[in-house]
Formats: C-alpha cells, sequence, structure tokens
C-alpha cells in the first residue's frame, strides 16, 4: 500500500529475508555480508523508511530528551537561545522538552521532576526571579542528571554554565551615556539576588565611579524590568519632579515603559533624557526614537550550552571544575541616547 508505513517488517517481506537481518543490516553490523548490506539500504531508501530512533534509543537504554527549563518563552533572548539548542541538539539525535516556569521557583521545581520522571539525558536551565537556592538543582545533578545553567546562574553550585559578561556589557553602556554627556543616570535594575542584575549594577557603579560621578540609594531602582514596571516608575519620576538626566536599564521592556511615558508627557528624548536598555529586543530598532541596548548573542549561548551539555551526556564526564564560557555583549547605539551627534 502507497501509504502503508515502511517497517524493518516489510523490508524484509519484500527481499524474502528476516526482520532482524534487516535490522543488522541497517545498523552496519559485519556479520552481515556487504552485498546484504547494500541490498537492504537500497531497498530501505527506495521504499521510503525511516528508522524509529526513539524505539532504538530505549532498547539501548538511551533516551533522546534533553530538557530545557527557562523563565519566560516569550522573550527575545530565551527562544532564540532554544533555537540555538536546537541547532546542535537535532543533528545530534536530541529533542528538547520545553518548560517553562513564569519566574516561578516552585514550577522550576516541578519541571525539573517532570524531567527527570520523563528519563531526560539532561537539562538546561536559567533560573527563575523567585530561585534563591539552588538545593533542587543540585539533588538532580546529584542523582546522576547532568545540568547545564545558561544566563542566569546560582554560582555557588558546581555546574558548568554559558553566561554573558554583564558587568563588561553594563560598564560599557554606563560609559556611553556619560561620554553623551549625562551626568545623573539612574538605573533601572532587576532582582539583584541574581548574578545578571548583580553584575549589571555593578558595571553601572563602575562607570560612574571611574567619571566621578556620585551613585546614590536613590538612583537604583530593584525589580524594575517590565514594561508596566517601567511606565509606573517613569510617571512617579514625572509626578515627583525628579528626573534624572539618563537611564541605564537592565531590561529592554522597562526601557520601553520609560521611553514611551516621557514621550507621552512631552519630554525629548534623547535631548532632555537618554536612555539604554538591555537585550536588544526586536522592537527597539521600532521605537521613536529607536533604543540603544546590548545584544547578549542568544543563539550562541544556546548553541555552546547545548554542546557542553552533551559532552557531558555521551562521554560520561563527571570533571571536577565545571566548565565556564563567557559572551561579551555588544552595545548597538541608536538615537534613545544619542545626545551628542556626529553628522
Amino acid at each position: 500500500m502507497k501509504n502503508q508505513k515502511v517497517t524493518i517488517h516489510t523490508i524484509a517481506a519484500r527481499l524474502n529475508i528476516t526482520a532482524s537481518t534487516v535490522s543488522r543490516a541497517l545498523s552496519g553490523n559485519k556479520r552481515i555480508s556487504q552485498k546484504t548490506r547494500e541490498l537492504v539500504n537500497k531497498t530501505a531508501a527506495e521504499m521510503g523508511y525511516k528508522p524509529n530512533h526513539m524505539a532504538s534509543n530505549l532498547r539501548k537504554g538511551k533516551g533522546n530528551l534533553i530538557g530545557v527549563i527557562i523563565p519566560r518563552i516569550n522573550r527575545h533572548f530565551f527562544s532564540h537561545a532554544i533555537a540555538g539548542m536546537e541547532a546542535i541538539t537535532n543533528p545530534a539525535g536530541y529533542n528538547l522538552m520545553i518548560c517553562q516556569t513564569n519566574e516561578s521557583q516552585a514550577k522550576e521545581i516541578d519541571g525539573l521532576q517532570t524531567l527527570i520522571n520523563n528519563r531526560a539525558e539532561g537539562v538546561i536551565m536559567s533560573i527563575s526571579n523567585e530561585t534563591r537556592n539552588g538545593a533542587h538543582i543540585q539533588a538532580a545533578t546529584d542523582g546522576g542528571m547532568p545540568v547545564v545553567l545558561f544566563d542566569r546562574i546560582i554560582k555557588n553550585l558546581n555546574i558548568d554554565h554559558v553566561i554573558n559578561d554583564n558587568f563588561a556589557g553594563a560598564y560599557e553602556a554606563t560609559k556611553h551615556l556619560i561620554e553623551q554627556g549625562y551626568k545623573n543616570i539612574v538605573h533601572f535594575s532587576g532582582s539583584l539576588h541574581i548574578n545578571v542584575y548583580e553584575q549589571r549594577l555593578n558595571g553601572y557603579k563602575k562607570a560612574m565611579n571611574e567619571a566621578n560621578l556620585d551613585v546614590t540609594s536613590d538612583m537604583i531602582f530593584d525589580n524594575i524590568i517590565t514594561r508596566l514596571s517601567g511606565e509606573e516608575l517613569a510617571q512617579t519620576l514625572l509626578t515627583k519632579n525628579k528626573l534624572p538626566d539618563a537611564i541605564f536599564s537592565s531590561s529592554d521592556y522597562s526601557a520601553l515603559g520609560a521611553l514611551i511615558t516621557f514621550k507621552n508627557a512631552g519630554i525629548n528624548i534623547p535631548q532632555d533624557i537618554g536612555i539604554v536598555g538591555f537585550a536588544n529586543e526586536p522592537f527597539t530598532e521600532l521605537t521613536d526614537p529607536a533604543l540603544t541596548t546590548l545584544e547578549q548573542y542568544s543563539e550562541d549561548i544556546g548553541r555552546s550550552a547545548a554542546r557542553l551539555l552533551i559532552e557531558r551526556i555521551e562521554n560520561k564526564q563527571n570533571k571536577e571544575v565545571p566548565s565556564s564560557l563567557s559572551f561579551k555583549p555588544q552595545l548597538i547605539i541608536r538615537k534613545s541616547s544619542q545626545r551628542n551627534t556626529i553628522d
């Protein structure tokens, strides 16, 4: 039948040989003559045979599932990191199972347990906003589950990780604002127990200190990473008449919220207030004015995390010192921060 699924049994029937002979021939078993192997492979191709890798892996005691745990799949960074992972995992015979935590530690723990229950070969993950300790991750690795952390990590875990050099990126972004003549630069931060936001704050502080510009506690705003929080904080600054010269935000989304709010209030950007975000979300080049931001090379990070995990899975490595890879973000200068333009 034209639409009948082709199996080793239908190939065997066509050639009048046993299914076990077909299976061995397709796997390249040297106990089967070269002539028979060539005939079986030729016939399989002609009949449109597609091997069942999952069943084969299960027979060998090996799965083909890799788990991915991320805070939000609708973020440009995470969706592109997943694309990078798939570019490595799919050719290697692995499929991804995605778990989204929505910034909940409870969902993160449940997701990790689900992947363990589904016999995942390993897990790539970025921690949630609520995650303050890695006991559940340590328990998984102690139980033999290979784990690679990316972007958001827990520093005291002895686990492979791939990160951005958030300190260097934040330092460069803040230095750019200072070079444009801004002095009263405030920082929209994320939750400071998370490594990426702590490092961005420290990079901001270093650039300010080098320029002999004061940084006080009322210039740092914690957990401002959504568009709504950016809008609300910008409105508060307007209401209190405490407008800064510039904003360096740890998130493009909160930078967008501030940009829209200030623009609607008649504030000139970048002449009155300069704004820089972080992540190079697709909308940043479409805002008016276009938003200065930092590219994080998310696909490269995803590829690197997948390579590290597959290396752990297939080589059964138990290195005492974890692998650590870092990418330096690229500052993309656009009109939102260009007070001093050169024609």
